[in-house]
């Protein structure tokens, strides 16, 4: 197994720190809403509450703490973010209400944004040539983190107990801790210089705005996997309800085998455009295929549904390298943790909105919400070519070529 690893050095120190990571992201995610519903006896209906108000006040920590990490240096600052998490995720088991169940989650949800902007430029710094290709590779460690979390979270859900439930989320806090401590074996990576202009130039960056807008708009198919076919399985079609784990299963071990390969070729902002524009049409495919699995036998609807998720996680594979290529390439590489998150905005917006469109239109409305969806995906991609075109026209000098316009200007004065 060592050839998929980085060589040793920094690379393989973050990819290290991303993997115990994205353990204990798989803890949470599989048994998270359980434990505060089954352990702490909060109603569902305030949990999902609760998630949304965490949601919505952490959309501008990314920002605010990518432009920090730009300053200061990345490396302190996301170690920071981690460890702020792992004591926010350990306050979990203080959560006896409504209030400071909301606290902690507020907290919690936060630093994950802060970490993850702040994440940005400790990618474009030792990512080598194409730090796109890197976070693609981390996408893929990310999904093995994730699963094996997954498969831990099961014990504790089967053995439903107090102490099983205590013991997964200090797993999860002492995962966020771990893997700051790896990440303190980097070498320290000093700020890029500053450029003049406008302090929040990302948020004066419209078309790197439209750029997030639209990878918002397509953000919402990871909400397809975990949201609306679960609710379709078990409403609208004869599929055997394991399923919705084997789909699951199906896309997350598509995502490991080939999204370094499908970020291959997507190696230039007008490459990540094309690769939107192919998403989207994947995406508008299988939700046609989803649509078309109720009514029929059970072995027929588990085949349309098992297709569909296939050409969903083509779609996904492709979605993710044309983020990747296009959040970085149209970032200016002293801002990196700023305009990543900026960047971050869309899939936070998705992770508010996805659920509620999603049910509204697929579940609620039935068949004909497939094709809305599916086509408000195919209509995303198709703009991409457009708005990244605009992007490039518009992309803001580097420093370097700003200080030696005014060199210039001062030596013909």
């Amino acid at each position: 197994m060592a050839y998929l690893l980085p060589e040793p050095g920094p690379q393989r120190t973050l990819a290290a720190s991303n993997f115990v990571y994205t353990v204990g992201s798989g803890l949470y995610l599989t048994a998270g809403v359980l434990y505060f519903t089954h352990d702490r006896h909060l109603p569902a209906a305030q949990v999902g509450l609760g998630l949304g108000i965490a949601g919505l006040l952490s959309l501008g920590v990314g920002i605010a703490v990518g432009h920090l990490a730009d300053r200061l240096g990345a490396r302190g600052v996301y170690a920071t973010a981690l460890v702020v998490q792992a004591l926010a995720t350990a306050g979990f088991v203080l959560a006896h209400g409504f209030w400071p169940f909301v606290l902690a989650v507020s907290v919690a949800t936060g630093a994950k944004g802060a970490g993850n902007a702040a994440r940005g430029p400790l990618i474009r710094h030792h990512g080598g040539d194409r730090p796109q290709a890197f976070r693609a590779y981390l996408r893929a460690v990310t999904n093995i983190g994730i699963s094996l979390g997954a498969v831990l979270a099961g014990w504790a859900v089967q053995v439903g107990t107090h102490s099983a439930y205590r013991v997964l989320v200090l797993g999860n806090a002492l995962a966020f801790a771990a893997s700051a401590a790896v990440l303190l074996l980097l070498p320290p990576v000093a700020p890029e210089p500053a450029a003049g202009g406008p302090r929040w130039a990302a948020l004066r960056d419209r078309p790197y705005l439209a750029l997030t807008f639209l990878d918002g708009v397509m953000a919402i198919q990871f909400k397809v996997l975990t949201v609306a076919i679960p609710l379709w399985l078990v409403a609208a079609t004869t599929a055997p309800h394991w399923l919705i784990s084997g789909t699951m299963l199906l896309n997350t071990v598509i995502v490991i085998a080939f999204q370094m390969r499908a970020s291959r070729d997507v190696d230039t902002p007008a490459a990540g455009a094309l690769a939107y524009r192919r998403s989207g049409v994947a995406f508008l495919l299988s939700c046609a295929l989803i649509s078309l699995s109720a009514g029929i036998p059970a072995w027929a609807a588990a085949t349309l549904l098992l297709a569909a998720v296939v050409v969903h996680t083509i779609g996904e594979l492709w979605h993710a390298a044309a983020g990747f290529e296009v959040s970085f390439a149209l970032a200016p590489k002293h801002a990196t943790g700023q305009y990543l998150g900026v960047f971050g905005l869309g899939t936070g917006l998705a992770e508010a909105a996805g659920p509620t469109l999603l049910i509204a239109l697929c579940i609620s409305w039935g068949r004909p919400g497939w094709y809305v969806v599916g086509a408000l995906f195919a209509l995303a991609g198709l703009a991409a070519p457009l708005i990244v075109r605009w992007a490039q026209r518009h992309q803001p000098p580097a420093p370097q070529a700003l200080a030696k316009t005014a060199g210039t200007q001062s030596a013909a004065i």
